[in-house]
């Protein structure tokens, strides 16, 4: 079951893995047409009804493979209009082939005629809301005909995730759908067919730049939208909290605040302006604290608990009286790791240890990243928290789902980087769900990397990832 956001990001996914778009458009088609001889002998009437995306690209490859059958294609719209390359290649590979094309531009003449089957391509699994016209007037029409109605992903004006349709829907008979089921169609009173079309099951596996696609932002969007940020740190050590905070920023988060012992307050205040730097009693975390930070804590979207902090047993006693009260987002890192199994907490966690600290904390690792992952999945059910466990591979997982990220490289051994890589995962949980917030931080943070070692090799710091942490989540080469 994969949701309509997530196989967007597989599908992109899958092209970086060298499986191109037009590829497995051309493999969708062919499963179309696979139906339609299903459903209508050789000689049937077959009308197409294409949106002017991908999901009528499909339809419009499959029209290529019925030459057995009596083929018109309705485009509702101007054939100029057509809003993918590939879809654009295969009309006009149509048009070379002097099919019965027609364009829909009044919906008030739209014709369906009396076919004996109809394949509905308007509109595909990222579309929601109600039909507009020109394709309320075509489901209309199609809902109207005696024919069998094949829809290719999904039936037009039914959400794919819910199976809501938000007024006019087509009724389909069948639906085609692609690489595996959608959650909306089983409460469908049709018959759901899943084909594969030759994605990679790695898509689904290993970080991509797919997975950047959920961290689009609302044209609208105010201040304090995008994740207000809390990096409880420092005392021993000034730089990671600042790292932290700053890779937070350049992560997406509107606010970055520092909370932290005021012995360093200053000092940390002065690796940049843009943070909010708030400090309390004495030279290190301590229980004593703790009241005022869950206060504190309390309105911001999430907390990244450890950097810089040190091991001293009065900090790690503050730790676990801070999670066990807390109820909200937090990512653990660095010395406060050891703790988290021992803790009963309510809040939501997503811990990122080395494989060092992954033993202190009691999981197991393994050189062979498939046994890793195995590994860090069964200790992630065991604690009920998300892991993102770094090595050459990044292994995630939520006890349930595996992520795993390749991008980074040995220049990244340098201190500093596991802090800039907390800060992305706490901005990062501040508005995507734990497992992927862990997932697109460590593909971008990996990537900030890999750019930072085009530029200076292994004599790459962490304050090189920081300048290219935007670059990497925008998706951008350079």
């Amino acid at each position: 079951m994969i949701t309509s956001r997530r196989m967007a990001a597989v599908d992109l996914n899958a092209e970086a893995l060298g499986v191109p778009r037009k590829q497995l458009m051309e493999s969708s088609g062919n499963a179309v047409a696979r139906a339609c001889r299903d459903l209508a002998d050789p000689g049937a009437s077959v009308t197409v009804v294409a949106g002017r995306g991908n999901n009528g690209g499909d339809a419009l490859v499959a029209a290529r493979f019925l030459k057995a059958y009596d083929v018109t294609v309705h485009l509702l719209g101007r054939p100029e209009t057509i809003s993918t390359d590939i879809a654009r290649e295969n009309w006009d590979a149509l048009v070379a082939a002097e099919a019965d094309l027609r364009t829909v531009t009044d919906s008030a003449a739209f014709d369906l005629g009396d076919p004996d089957l109809v394949v509905d391509a308007m509109l595909g699994t990222g579309v929601t809301g109600a039909l507009r016209e020109p394709e309320a007037t075509a489901a209309r029409a199609i809902n109207g005909s005696s024919a069998s109605v094949l829809a290719v992903d999904v039936p037009s004006g039914v959400d794919a995730d819910t199976g809501d349709a938000a007024g006019l829907a087509v009724e389909a008979d069948r639906v085609v759908t692609f690489h595996d089921d959608k959650p909306g169609l089983g409460d469908l009173d049709c018959e759901v067919v899943v084909a594969d079309i030759g994605i990679p099951e790695v898509a689904e596996l290993f970080t991509g730049p797919g997975d950047l696609l959920a961290l689009d932002r609302d044209a609208q969007s105010h201040k304090g939208d995008h994740g207000d940020v809390l990096i409880v740190g420092g005392g021993p050590y000034t730089g990671a909290p600042a790292l932290a905070a700053q890779s937070a920023l350049r992560a997406g988060a509107d606010l970055a605040r520092v909370a932290c012992p005021e012995a360093v307050a200053r000092e940390v205040q002065g690796y940049s302006e843009n943070l909010i730097v708030r400090g309390f009693s004495g030279d290190r975390l301590a229980p004593q604290h703790v009241p005022d930070l869950l206060d504190f804590a309390a309105d911001r979207d999430a907390v990244v608990f450890g950097p810089g902090l040190g091991d001293a047993d009065e900090s790690l006693d503050a730790v676990r009286e801070f999670l066990a009260a807390y109820d909200g987002t937090a990512v653990v890192d660095a010395d406060a790791l050891q703790v988290v199994p021992e803790v009963d907490t309510e809040a939501t966690l997503i811990c990122t240890p080395h494989q060092g600290e992954l033993r202190k904390m009691g999981g197991e690792t393994d050189a062979d990243w498939e046994t890793r992952s195995d590994l860090v999945r069964e200790f992630a059910a065991d604690l009920g928290h998300t892991l993102l466990v770094k090595g050459a591979y990044d292994v995630v997982s939520d006890g349930e789902a595996v992520r795993v990220n390749r991008t980074g490289n040995p220049g990244m051994t340098v201190g500093g980087t596991g802090d800039v890589l907390a800060g992305a995962t706490g901005a990062l949980a501040a508005v995507l769900p734990p497992l992927h917030a862990a997932a697109v931080a460590a593909y971008a943070n990996g990537r900030a990397g890999d750019l930072a070692a085009e530029a200076f090799g292994s004599g790459l710091v962490a304050t090189d990832l920081l300048e290219r942490l935007p670059t990497a989540l925008r998706g951008d080469e350079a």
